[in-house]
């Protein structure tokens, strides 16, 4: 199954013609599903932090039992600096 044809599009980039921060995302979540780590590393590097970020963010909004604020806010980021890191380095270092 391609399962490429049905992801959707970016809209920042079909707006302004460059690639948002957040772009490579679903094709780095599909690789891996399939197993590829390290090709949806090489994706997209920050995948893995924004699936902690989400996993963290979902405790946070959904377990008002506990304090995950400073989790949250240490998750945020960490995931910030590697999708500005992944940015720099897929477009202006290879």
């Amino acid at each position: 199954m391609d399962l490429e044809k049905y992801m959707l599009p970016c809209l920042f980039k079909t707006l302004f013609g460059i690639e948002c921060l957040g772009c490579g995302f679903q094709r780095a979540l599909f690789l891996l599903f399939k197993g590829d780590f390290f090709g949806a590393f090489m994706m997209y590097p920050a995948v893995y932090t924004t699936l902690l970020f989400l996993g963290i963010g979902a405790l946070y909004f959904f377990d008002k039992s506990k304090n995950h604020q400073k989790p949250f806010l240490i998750s945020a980021l960490v995931n910030v600096f590697f999708m500005l890191g992944g940015y720099y380095f897929k477009h202006f270092y290879f």
